[in-house]
């Protein structure tokens, strides 16, 4: 049986691939698990289709993060916290607290999409990276000073 893959699968191949398997295994777990549609000449078109309006739509989302990526560029974040001994943080800078400032400073942006491998804990001047869409990355320069 021909199949249309609406989603990636390991063994199979990529979404809006068309592929043969066997009709029981498309019949009984592709089609009503969603992963695949019969490859009949209507579903081609439509998932054509389909495809035309995701692509203009990760164009319009890929402009958008870009002219993002070149405000948040432009901007350098102060933030002032107390410190202890050796000039370590009490507490610590999270990606949350990065969103709070970048919300401050008219750059409304998710606290998932700041790649912070680990809270900051130490005075200094970071390069924060933004992954804001699959293909573009911001970066945010951080200053953490003394209170």
């Amino acid at each position: 049986m021909k199949i249309i893959l609406k989603q990636d699968i390991d063994s199979l191949g990529t979404a809006g691939q068309v592929i043969e398997v066997k009709r029981g295994y498309a019949r009984n777990y592709l089609i009503p698990h969603g992963l695949a549609v019969e490859a009949t000449a209507g579903n081609m078109k439509s998932f054509e289709q389909e495809q035309k309006m995701a692509h203009v739509r990760s164009l319009r989302g890929k402009k958008e993060a870009e002219e993002l990526a070149d405000k948040i560029a432009k901007l350098s974040i102060t933030i002032a916290m107390q410190v202890g001994e050796e000039d370590r943080l009490f507490g610590a800078v999270t990606s949350q607290t990065i969103a709070d400032l970048l919300k401050e400073n008219g750059c409304e942006i998710d606290r998932r999409k700041i790649v912070l491998d680990d809270p900051i804990k130490a005075l200094g001047v970071y390069e924060i990276p933004i992954k804001l869409h699959t293909e573009v990355t911001a970066t945010a320069k951080l200053w953490v000073v003394r209170e």
